[in-house]
């Protein structure tokens, strides 16, 4: 843009600028602020009047005739004691009445379909105007640099900062704080003054809704540059030329279409017991919402969407405007895209602050039906048509909802919750079913099973909108956008980077500090068997950990470290958690705080524990509830100190002990610190640790002290969701024949027996089939299995036999296929997986002091500072692309081809790396549950004897009909040592990068 020279320092360049581009591009009307604008009634009376007067003449010809004289006086009148008893918003959005019973409207909104051309007139005769330099007050002569009215009622009040004189937005936010005092205001009154306040320069925009002075919180109104906060640049523009300009980011903000939008369909007044604040979106929930909405209206309903949008983005606001502009939206040709918009979410209890939140928007009364009851009243909710309907998706897994039919005429937006726990499964399969599924027109059983599968892929009448902060690889592939690179993306990303750099969120890896323990055991009962192996092994570490001399060491280290570090933050009110290994473990570690803070006379602190069920410890039955003398359902109310109403509880708790309970999910602002006493990796690592990342006045760090975990274990879990979550290839649909073929090659499969099954089971879909008939033919493939006296080639079978359903329904659910023949497999694997032996499982194992002995136990600090990520840090997810190990890393290339020199040195072999890579399969087939488990809970040093023991035989069994390499694993201890050592670093990454389950289904699926 060209801005003259003599101009260019001068505050009023960017106000200038502004006003100029909306009074050009958008149709303002540029008023005077001496001549237009009335202090007292802080509007714009000129222009209120001639909006009533040219939209509503019969009314106020009514008005006239009944006052007379007074008619323009009666009207200020009865307008402005409106906006003090309702405020702005609700005179704007329902209009205001005049005895006897004449209604004025304010304001019309776009409506949704074009097909009335009166409604269309209206809202095109809504008056958008600006005035520059307004004085305000009938006190003093402070002016405010921009103000924009809507119909006469102003809307929007700004600050304007021009960089090149030093000033900044952040001087104008302070401007706002200090000289612009809300008392006996009208325009800067809340409720009953302009909806928001923007604070702006060049480079940054920041808005509020409500003036307190120095209390007055600014949020960022930023677009986001380069995956962090700030805006990027524009050709020749500001870079806050979103403001007033259409652009590659749409419609401006300030424009008719989004501004009027925002205020009929956004804005909303939240009300929490005594506190009010007033919502406006934040641009990444605007935009998000108005793009997504956009494409689906360009391109109709079945589509998908990827929404990454970080912790403390607001996600239950955008959910619940993305629903309410669904249902309202028309097509080119004014159909309707979407008939009902279906909100789920993977809790089993629906999400109370979802349903709240959806239901605060709804203008129309029945709207959002909130499925908290049975699944009978989703089957109702969906049978009746009704428009939003909010529920968890279990309940799409009932006999109810297996009723319906005749839905694939209806369009639905669907619209998930954390997309990468809610939409796997038969939950996610079942809720398709119900939307889609149509009476059976043909009884030929290949057209019926070509329709199953064909139910198992994208859906012509449903879209998904899918919002997650850390999308799994088989997210981003399910629900993501295919780029140019043919991978696929999110359709709108609102990073952790952004979010931490914004300040919505902390960065909990910023206060990092970790502890080693080193332990020296001494055995009491010598070569006892019950020690060998693998589950001993693993039984010994346990034993270790909970150990009251480990316990009592680390529990030191924590309330010492909080009594001096946290207690004292927010006056006092800070929590703590202490996230344990195991259910045992977190009560052992509830006895050791409780004790530790007896004995100090700590009597200011005290310690809640949260597990499920009962819990043994020295001959007594526990329970949560017994313990902290509450039942478990005041539990989040008690750690909070307070309760529904606001009244503090007499007893109040600073520390919570969890293991897997309240580890995830669980939203406390005054968690301040957290104690890690657990194996963390991938999602289940970023998930726990971000408990602390939400904000509250007077939480300005966290801390976290880690007894297991390294900071570069930390920050390669949290790497891949810092900025954009990508992916480094797309997983190959071809995998599933793989699997299939690796799958018959065990002979425990027949064709002819599976053909047999799919002929009566899917029969049964149109006359309820034949129970033992099914059972009795995948008995036949059971009766081989149980024939077969190698249970590691039994176990493999299973593990595949897992991997192909999953993954078969995986790639079902992302792409059409037309092949009856694994869809066939796929029911009968289903039933054979149920009827599989279970493995023995050996007994467990009670190591007691008499077996072992502590000798030495101690606990040093590691490392200490920042663990936070830098910009550009980022890691690609791998695709689903094998079914074993994971790919080689560079160093472990590196030191394979090492191994494998030292091999051929020695013996004067002449072995490849792909003779090595043999081991890989040694590995596949040790690598249980059991120790994928162990290796995961545990230090490597305690772990590895089990390992090695495992390999060797594991290694014998694989080489009996390879001489050479047998007697080299056989003879050569040293040369066995290097293979089993790298081998066991390849096993232990993979365990501890999938330490959830769902995690190792990322890269292996199996």
């Amino acid at each position: 843009m060209s801005v003259s020279a003599h101009n260019l320092h001068k505050e009023q360049v960017l106000q200038d600028h502004l006003i100029e581009c909306l009074a050009k591009d958008e149709g303002y009307e540029r008023r005077d602020p001496v001549i237009d604008y009335d202090r007292a009634l802080a509007m714009d009376k000129a222009l209120a009047l001639r909006f009533v007067k040219e939209t509503q003449p019969d009314e106020w010809s009514r008005l006239v005739g009944h006052y007379t004289a007074s008619a323009e006086e009666t009207f200020f009148k009865q307008l402005e004691k409106a906006l003090k008893d309702r405020g702005l918003l609700d005179v704007l959005r329902q209009g205001i009445k005049i005895v006897p019973g004449i209604k004025f409207a304010l304001c019309y909104f776009r409506p949704a379909s074009g097909l009335e051309p009166k409604r269309i007139a209206e809202y095109q005769a809504n008056i958008l105007s600006a005035m520059k330099e307004v004085e305000y007050s009938t006190k003093h002569g402070n002016r405010l640099d921009v103000v924009l009215f809507l119909n006469g009622l102003p809307i929007v009040t700004m600050e304007a900062k021009n960089l090149l004189t030093g000033s900044t937005f952040r001087h104008a936010e302070r401007q706002y704080r200090t000289d612009r005092a809300p008392a006996s205001e009208p325009l800067l009154t809340f409720k009953r003054g302009a909806l928001v306040h923007f604070a702006l320069d060049e480079d940054n925009v920041s808005m509020t809704t409500r003036l307190q002075n120095g209390k007055t919180r600014f949020l960022p109104f930023n677009r986001g540059r380069d995956g962090g906060a700030g805006n990027p640049d524009v050709d020749d523009e500001f870079r806050v030329a979103y403001l007033y300009r259409a652009g590659a980011w749409g419609e401006a903000i300030f424009s008719r279409g989004v501004l009027l939008d925002v205020i009929g369909q956004f804005m909303h007044l939240e009300t929490n017991g005594k506190s009010e604040v007033m919502i406006f979106p934040r641009f990444q929930q605007l935009d998000a919402v108005r793009k997504l909405i956009g494409h689906a209206r360009d391109f109709g309903a079945g589509h998908n969407y990827l929404i990454q949008h970080s912790a403390g983005s607001g996600k239950s606001n955008t959910i619940g405007w993305l629903a309410h502009h669904a249902i309202k939206l028309h097509d080119d040709a004014d159909q309707p895209v979407f008939d009902t918009a279906i909100i789920v979410t993977d809790r089993i209890v629906l999400d109370r602050q979802l349903q709240g939140t959806v239901s605060q928007f709804e203008q129309t009364q029945g709207v959002v039906r909130k499925i908290d009851g049975t699944s009978k009243q989703l089957k109702e909710a969906i049978a009746k048509g009704a428009r939003i309907i909010v529920t968890t998706i279990q309940k799409f897994s009932t006999e109810h909802l297996k009723e319906i039919s005749g839905q694939g005429k209806r369009s639905f937006a669907v619209i998930v919750d954390e997309a990468h726990s809610s939409q796997s499964g038969k939950s996610a399969q079942a809720m398709t079913d119900a939307l889609t599924r149509e009476a059976s027109s043909s009884d030929d059983i290949e057209d019926i099973i070509a329709a199953y599968q064909k139910a198992r892929g994208p859906q012509a009448n449903i879209s998904f909108f899918a919002f997650t902060a850390t999308p799994r690889n088989v997210t981003l592939e399910r629900f993501g956008i295919k780029g140019a690179d043919g991978l696929p993306h999110p359709f709108h990303l609102y990073s952790m980077r952004q979010a931490i750099e914004e300040g919505f969120i902390l960065d909990v890896l910023q206060n990092y500090m970790t502890y080693k323990a080193y332990y020296q055991l001494e055995k009491a009962i010598e070569d006892d068997p019950a020690l060998s192996g693998r589950r001993g092994q693993r039984k010994v570490a346990r034993y270790a950990n909970l150990h009251p001399t480990a316990i009592g060491q680390k529990v030191e280290i924590i309330v010492e470290h909080f009594r001096r570090h946290v207690m004292g933050m927010l006056d006092g009110q800070a929590k703590a958690m202490i996230v344990a290994s195991s259910r045992d473990h977190a009560l052992r570690y509830y006895f050791g705080v409780r004790d530790y803070i007896k004995a100090q006379g700590y009597d200011d602190l005290k310690a809640l524990v949260a597990f499920s069920g009962e819990l043994n410890y020295e001959g007594e039955t526990y329970t949560e509830a017994d313990l902290n003398d509450f039942a478990e359902t005041e539990l989040p109310n008690r750690f909070d100190g307070f309760k529904p109403d606001g009244s503090p509880f007499p007893d109040q708790y600073q520390i919570l002990i969890v293991a897997e309970k309240y580890q995830t999910g669980f939203d406390q602002p005054k968690l301040c610190a957290m104690y890690v006493d657990r194996k963390l990796a991938g999602l289940q690592a970023v998930q726990t640790l971000s408990r602390l990342n939400r904000t509250r006045q007077g939480k300005d760090q966290t801390y976290i002290l880690d007894f297991q975990n390294t900071v570069e274990d930390i920050q390669t879990a949290f790497r891949p969701f810092y900025e954009v979550t990508a992916l480094e290839a797309n997983s190959d649909p071809n995998l599933v024949y793989d699997l299939e073929g690796r799958l018959f090659k065990f002979g425990y499969l027949d064709k002819d027996e599976i053909e047999r099954f799919a002929q009566t089971y899917f029969k049964g879909a149109l006359d309820g089939g034949d129970r033992a008939r099914l059972e009795g033919l995948v008995r036949e493939a059971v009766g081989r299995f149980d024939a077969d006296e190698d249970e590691g080639r039994q176990e493999e079978f299973r593990q595949l036999l897992k991997s192909y359903m999953r993954f078969y329904s995986f790639i079902a659910q992302i792409m059409k296929l037309e092949d009856t023949s694994i869809e066939k497999l796929y029911s009968y694997g289903a039933w054979l997986a149920r009827l599989l032996p279970n493995r023995e499982v050996p007994p467990e194992i009670e190591i007691t002091d008499e077996m072992l002995r502590l000798q030495a136990f101690k606990v040093e600090q590691k490392e200490q500072g920042s663990a936070s990520l830098s910009p550009g840090d980022r890691a690609a997810l791998k695709a689903i692309s094998e079914f074993g190990a994971k790919p080689y890393t560079e160093d472990e290339q590196k030191e394979l081809s090492e191994i494998v020199k030292a091999f051929n040195d020695r013996h004067g072999t002449n072995f490849s790396e792909a003779d090595m890579i043999r081991f890989e399969q040694v590995n596949r087939d040790i690598m249980d549950d059991d120790l994928t488990e162990m290796l995961r809970n545990n230090p490597p040093d305690v772990v590895y004897t089990a390992f090695a023991q495992a390999f060797f035989q594991g290694a014998i069994k694989m080489f009996q009909k390879d001489n050479e390499m047998r007697n080299i694993v056989l003879t050569d201890a040293e040369a066995r040592d290097k293979a089993t050592r790298h081998f066991f670093n390849r096993a232990l990454r993979e365990a501890r990068d999938g330490s959830l389950g769902a995690e190792r289904e990322d890269s292996r699926h199996g």
